[in-house]
């Protein structure tokens, strides 16, 4: 088995992005999009299946002894290298032309995310980090990427929170702690999806979470949390993304909030 360094593997994501973005910006607001309803209820387009084809096609040519977890595709191979993908993380607005949506690209080695690749081409943004490495972000009107870091805010009175979904913490029986801790923080917002976590890199808010979370929805983002030194947990405190839901934060937080998620 070759062996590739963590930077090896970060341009090969960042490749794939590249290759991606071209695919899913050429489909976006396209008249012809063809969307279909899968058993869970949620939307799919072309544009999904396509991407993760591609990713699929991609790494199978350069780096055929990892395996992958894929939203549209389910499981290929059993190396302990394995790919994470989202190929359309906001389908729902993907498809009604609002701009705030993403392909998520990860890889774990032994069931850890140590890298990530966050990539919203009709934001003209992209987040990446790898353990060690750092976490950045490419966007409009800069050169060169820049280097993330989480926002200092200690107090929870004084923090901006990013919440999801009323009607899944709702259906988990924790709506009305949701609502205490939204009450408790300076400002509230349901910037949703992968936005969210990269807003807390960035610093521009200080935590966010959801009830609700498949692996594929948090793999990419917790190098790119992490690096900038937050934490990423589920909403029991449960490091990585591997609880099914998730709770990120600058750190300075995290223990403020986790009590709001977890009563009764």
């Amino acid at each position: 088995m070759v062996e590739y360094s963590l930077q090896q593997d970060l341009q090969f994501a960042l490749a794939m992005a590249d290759k991606v973005d071209a695919l899913t910006l050429a489909r976006y607001g396209s008249n012809d999009l063809r969307v279909e309803t899968k058993p869970d209820m949620t939307p799919v387009s072309d544009a999904d299946r396509g991407a993760e084809e591609l990713i699929l096609a991609e790494i199978a040519a350069h780096r055929p002894d990892d395996s992958v977890l894929g939203e549209e595709f389910g499981v290929h191979g059993t190396g302990s290298r394995r790919w994470v993908i989202d190929p359309i993380d906001g389908t729902k607005n993907f498809v009604r032309r609002v701009p705030v949506w993403a392909t998520l690209i990860a890889l774990l080695i032994d069931d850890e995310p140590v890298l990530g690749v966050v990539s919203a081409p009709a934001l003209s943004r992209r987040w990446h980090a790898a353990t060690g490495l750092g976490a950045f972000v490419t966007e409009p009107g800069t050169e060169g990427a820049r280097r993330l870091q989480v926002s200092q805010v200690s107090e929870l009175s004084d923090s901006s929170l990013s919440y999801a979904s009323l009607n899944g913490w709702k259906e988990l029986g924790k709506l009305d702690d949701l609502l205490e801790l939204l009450q408790a923080a300076w400002r509230t917002r349901g910037y949703g999806d992968f936005l969210s976590y990269a807003l807390v890199a960035e610093g521009a808010v200080d935590a966010a979470f959801e009830p609700e979370l498949e692996l594929y929805d948090m793999a990419a983002l917790v190098p790119v949390v992490r690096e900038a030194g937050g934490s990423f947990t589920s909403i029991a405190g449960v490091e990585g993304c591997h609880g099914g839901n998730a709770l990120a934060s600058n750190g300075k937080l995290h223990g403020a909030i986790l009590p709001y998620l977890n009563r009764g």
